[in-house]
């Protein structure tokens, strides 16, 4: 697993959104307009029209053009974008009166807020969260714990607060030494299951040593007899005495001498 680069695959006419890390990306850009930019496409539709219609010699193309960006609009509900994104910046605590602000005006925190409210905008379809209790108070947590507790879609949350794991997901993804190990259920669950993994390892790989330490005595044991047999087997093939010379019979020598005959 390469943490530096690989591949996504979304399925085609799905949109994925994901919290943004850059607090200064959208300084040039009202409050609202960087919500409604969570949704790429319906913003670039806003503006086309806004443009279009400022044109002192609008066309009958351009009546055309306007006609087409209208229904596009009407189907993403962009009716409804200004009313849907100030319900998300009420809701995580932006007031009203910053709504139309600068973003650069903002602070730091009200900052996260919005770029939080933009990747919620538009319900899409996958939408990934890193840190995203960072830097919120206590309310707009739990607004948002509600929030995405109702959400039908796809959440991918990384996160250090426990607490809100258990609110939120319904599934975990271990990552470790580049593999993936899902678990049904929340944080709590999680913990309490790959505790029991470890301890279950634990008890193998305990089980194993004790086995390789048996078997390494059973080799050791074995050795030394068998050490002990050749040095006995060894001893007995030692030149030496033949135990059989001790039994044979011992010849006496005989001399034979002549005498002279009497006369």
């Amino acid at each position: 697993m390469n943490r530096q680069n690989g591949d996504v695959t979304i399925t085609p006419g799905q949109r994925l959104s994901f919290l943004e890390q850059d607090h200064f990306k959208y300084d040039s850009y009202p409050v609202l307009d960087t919500v409604i930019m969570g949704n790429a496409r319906l913003y670039e539709i806003m503006k086309e029209k806004e443009a279009l219609y400022a044109k002192e010699d609008f066309t009958d193309e351009d009546g055309i053009k306007a006609s087409e960006l209208e229904g596009e609009f009407a189907e993403m509900n962009g009716w409804e974008a200004e009313t849907d994104a100030e319900q998300l910046l009420n809701g995580l605590g932006i007031e009203p009166e910053l709504h139309y602000a600068q973003m650069a005006d903002l602070t730091g925190s009200q900052k996260v807020k919005v770029l939080l409210a933009r990747a919620l905008f538009g319900n899409p379809d996958i939408l990934l969260l890193d840190e995203p209790t960072n830097h919120l108070d206590l309310d707009a947590i739990e607004w948002l714990e509600e929030f995405l507790i109702n959400f039908e879609n796809t959440v991918i949350v990384v996160s250090h607060d426990r607490y809100f794991l258990n609110k939120v997901c319904t599934q975990i993804a271990d990552i470790d030494y580049g593999k993936i190990q899902l678990y049904a259920g929340n944080y709590d669950f999680w913990f309490e299951s790959s505790q029991l993994l470890v301890k279950q390892m634990k008890e193998a790989n305990k089980k194993k040593e004790e086995k390789i330490k048996e078997l390494q005595e059973f080799i050791s044991r074995f050795s030394a007899n068998a050490s002990k047999s050749k040095q006995a087997t060894s001893r007995k093939k030692v030149p030496g005495e033949n135990p059989a010379r001790r039994y044979q019979t011992v010849q006496p020598e005989i001399s034979l001498h002549r005498f002279p005959s009497e006369p």
